[in-house]
């Protein structure tokens, strides 16, 4: 197998710890190329075979490939029949950018509070939120955490509600035996950065459904054999397919899966053995059912004593030794757009005090395979050094 690209080289100063660098190959630079060799860069049977190969991945029966994770969802959304006047519980914390398919749908999202120790969406909490209006919850699989899927799957059976299971921040992590994106009636992944599967952008979602998948092709786009049906107009779909470029890079990531995640968890043991200098230092978590793990990013949150501006100085100290880390998530139940909605949607600062806990305290460190024993040596006892100063030597915790 080739040697990953040193992108961190060809595309910033390498002095830079970055937080993401995603790990690419000869593999990936062959499939592209011989992708840009031929003669079809748009709706070619590159993106079939991607959707075939990742819905077998995840036991799945249909895949179907997007431009992004937003899209995904919005079409998961729409194929539900989802839109003006319904509501869709979601939590407030994780990758924003998926729970804004709610909004562009037209539906109401209704913020349920999180587990304190996973980030996701709490069953207990989503059961309280749950209404006459609501006709689909998301679960979201927190930096790559399992949500508790058995008892959110039992939740949506007993309520009659869809299930939509949100991984655009997880893959390869397991649950009860089986992968993540095979729990949910339609289940969405992303693969921008800084995903391990990463092809810059891009998205799948994947149902067992075949009237599901059925409609979520519709809504995507138009097919060439569309082009003359009459009947192409009485659900404007999308442009939001995926390119052959993109399927061909996902193709050959999706080949080389088991080593990019082989290699971020030897950098996680990097980690997991510098973090011991930190005094009252707690190990990752791991879920009631959870078997495996994959982080997107190496999370810490930070003590009591620390706040949202204590967290921006721990940051800017970093950068001055030019190691790039940033918030894990920008709430969204206190974002402008969402503020209209009010109390009664959660969406006012005091509503969900477990959310807001780690949400002002959480720091995203770098993680990606390219990094090494000494960069993470080097980073950790950085950052100790920062909220030192910031924190006046209070514990950081796991």
């Amino acid at each position: 197998m080739d040697a990953p690209v040193d992108n961190a080289a060809l595309d910033h100063d390498e002095d830079w710890i970055l937080l993401t660098d995603p790990d690419v190959s000869g593999l990936e630079l062959q499939r592209v190329v011989a992708a840009l060799r031929s003669p079809r860069l748009s709706a070619g049977s590159r993106v079939e075979d991607f959707e075939a190969e990742f819905a077998s991945l995840h036991g799945r029966a249909y895949g179907v490939a997007t431009a992004s994770g937003t899209l995904g969802m919005w079409l998961a959304l729409r194929a539900l029949g989802i839109g003006p006047g319904d509501e869709v519980v979601a939590c407030s914390y994780g990758w924003h950018q998926t729970a804004h398919a709610i909004l562009l749908a037209g539906a109401t999202p209704d913020f349920a509070e999180i587990d304190y120790w996973s980030g996701c969406i709490s069953p207990s909490a989503a059961a309280e939120r749950i209404k006459p209006a609501t006709k689909a919850l998301i679960g979201n699989n927190c930096n790559g955490h399992p949500a508790a899927w058995k008892a959110l799957r039992e939740l949506a059976a007993r309520r009659g509600i869809a299930l939509i299971e949100d991984s655009t921040e997880a893959i390869g992590s397991r649950y009860l035996g089986q992968p993540v994106g095979s729990f949910g009636d339609l289940s969405v992944f992303d693969f921008s950065q800084p995903g391990a599967l990463c092809c810059g952008e891009g998205g799948m979602v994947l149902t067992d459904d075949p009237q599901l998948a059925t409609e979520l092709r519709y809504l995507r786009a138009h097919r060439l054999a569309d082009r003359n049906s009459v009947s192409i107009g009485s659900r404007v779909p999308l442009q939001a397919g995926m390119s052959d470029l993109t399927a061909a890079l996902g193709l050959a990531q999706l080949e080389r899966l088991d080593e990019i995640l082989a290699r971020r968890k030897h950098v996680e043991s990097f980690y997991r053995n510098e973090m011991q200098s930190f005094e009252g230092i707690k190990p990752p978590y791991l879920g009631p059912d959870v078997d495996e793990v994959h982080w997107m990013l190496y999370v810490v949150h930070l003590g009591a004593r620390f706040s949202a501006s204590s967290r921006s100085q721990i940051i800017d100290d970093l950068e001055t030794d030019l190691i790039e880390a940033a918030p894990f998530s920008a709430l969204l139940h206190q974002q402008f757009a969402y503020q209209s909605l009010g109390e009664a949607h959660n969406c006012k600062r005091g509503c969900l005090k477990n959310t807001e806990r780690i949400g002002d305290r959480s720091l995203a460190l770098p993680f990606h395979g390219q990094m090494g024993g000494d960069e993470v040596k080097f980073l950790v006892k950085t950052l100790k050094d920062a909220c030192t100063n910031v924190g006046a030597g209070a514990a950081i915790y796991l």
